[in-house]
Parts: C-alpha cells; structure tokens; sequence
C-alpha cells in the first residue's frame, strides 16, 4: 500500500515542473481518455478535446491547424457494445475507426511534427507452448502477436503494425483496465457474470498507469509498451479481493474456456504480458494484486 502511494506521490511531483503543454485529445468524452483530461487538467495542460471524427483527415488536420497542440492523445476507438462481440457484425465501422482512423491521426500529426500517445489493446496475444499459463513468462512487445480469435482483435493487430512504422509515436497497450469506478472495466464486468473462468491475465490498473500514460508523453517517448502493471491476476483472486472488501455476499462458479467460447460470437485473448520494459522506465509500479487491493480498500472506505 506504502509502495502505491508513493510511487504516484514521487511521479506527481516530478509531473510538477512540467512547462504547460497544449494537448489535442481524441476519445475526451470516454472511460480512459476522461481520466486523462482530468489528469492533464490536474496538471495544467491547455487540453482540447478534439470534436473531429479519426477517419476524417481534413476534419483532422483543420482542427491540429486551429489549435495548434504540441501533443496529441489518442484514446478513441471501437470496442463494440456490449462487449468486442459487436465488432464481429459491424467489421467496417470498426475497420473505419481502429484501423483507418487510427492511421489517419497518425499520419496527420506526423505530418505536422506532433508526437502521438496512442492508447491501444494488450488483447492480442493467448497463452502457447512457448508461454504457458502460471509461467511467468510474459510476451514481449518484439513477439508477433498470436491471437485472432476475434475481429476486433485482429483489427488492433494490423493498425499496431503499421502506425508502428512512424517515428512520432507512443503505442500503449492497455489490457483489462481496473479503475476506482466499479461501473466499469475488468472488476466491474466479472462482478456481474455468474460464470467466471478462473485464469491469469496481465492487467492495467488505470489509476497507477494513466499519470506515467501523460508523463510519457510530456516526455515524447516512443515505440511500443505493454501497458500493464507487474504480475497477474486471475478472475477468481480478482472476484475474491471483490467480495472481501466490496460485497461479502456476492457469488460465483467457475466453467472452462471451451465452456464460455460456446456462449460468445469471439474468443477471448488470455496472456500475461511482460512488465519489463515499462518497469525499465518506471520500476515502482506496484503489482496488480497489491493495487487492486489498495483500490478496492479506498472504494471501501468511501462507503
């Protein structure tokens, strides 16, 4: 808990001496990119929340012309709702948003010499021989990602190989994001499923990773990151961490892979992704199941 808490205090502080920066925010209005306009905020940032749709270059380009922005964020994009199943019945709209747009913004503040943090998925690797589960051995951002299990997956998959080849940009790969909102994200979903298979994910904790998300990007750090905390998690320790400080009644069974495969249109990416990188950058972020605990401690003490 001590480690936590001063890990953010310690990046807070240095976060302190930044020169204000004017920020273009794409995604402004949703779950991560509303905490980073927060954060930014917090901070001082001139932060702009773009109202150009990603595919509409001109749209685009007119609105990085107007403000000018030393920084672009990208946390727009598809996911389907209400879940990545909707990705498989609506292929071009995502195809439109996470590849084509996605590309486009790169493009255009390439063109304009602005360094672009793209927030994007850990959900594109599934355990293999060569990573089993319980290793410890997760996949690195040099291993070609394995998983194509579903079509939203596989866009991501394709747009990070390609906006990979611009030198202005930071690609973050976010995978299950938990934050102090219970209503959304990992926790937030498994707590309402009555049937939970019981296996270890490498997991974002938005509230340690998202100020590190800005810092980088004060910093113009490039390339590619797993965005994820130390360790894993599975959904039971989750779920249990859930009823020991949450709702002590809450309830559920477990049922196989292949069982829960039989009730989706896609596939789930379950991996542990290696921390090594981001840890070589930032070596005190705490591990997941000390941070969820931490998380769920302060929301229990809230009520």
């Amino acid at each position: 808990m001590l480690m936590r808490k001063l890990f953010l205090a310690l990046l807070f502080i240095a976060q302190l001496n930044y020169t204000q920066e004017t920020i273009l925010l794409f995604g402004g209005r949703g779950w991560i990119g509303g905490k980073l306009l927060e954060i930014a905020k917090k901070q001082g940032h001139n932060v702009i929340c773009a109202q150009s749709r990603l595919e509409n270059r001109e749209s685009v380009a007119r609105e990085i012309n107007e403000h000018k922005p030393t920084r672009i964020i990208n946390a727009a994009g598809i996911i389907g709702k209400p879940n990545v199943d909707w990705c498989e019945t609506h292929q071009q709209e995502t195809i439109r948003t996470n590849v084509i747009g996605t590309l486009t913004l790169a493009d255009t503040a390439y063109e304009h010499n602005i360094h672009l943090t793209n927030i994007s998925t850990g959900c594109i690797y599934e355990y293999d021989s060569q990573h089993p589960m319980h290793s410890g051995k997760g996949f690195t951002e040099q291993e070609e990602p394995n998983f194509d299990g579903s079509f939203y997956s596989r866009t991501k998959i394709q747009m990070e190989k390609l906006i990979l080849c611009y030198p202005n940009v930071l690609n973050l790969r976010v995978k299950m994001p938990i934050s102090t909102e219970m209503d959304r994200g990992f926790v937030a979903k498994i707590s309402k499923y009555k049937k939970l298979i019981n296996v270890p994910n490498s997991i974002t904790i938005l509230d340690d990773l998202l100020p590190i998300a800005l810092d980088m990007t004060i910093k113009e750090t490039r390339g590619n990151f797993n965005f994820v905390n130390p360790g894993t998690l599975t959904h039971n320790q989750a779920m249990n961490l859930y009823k020991k400080h949450i709702d002590p009644t809450h309830t559920y069974e477990n049922f196989s892979i292949e069982e829960q495969d039989k009730i989706l249109k896609a596939r789930r990416a379950n991996a542990e992704l290696s921390s090594e990188k981001l840890l070589s950058y930032y070596p005190n972020i705490p591990h997941v199941s000390e941070s969820l605990e931490q998380l769920l401690k302060e929301i229990e003490g809230k009520r």
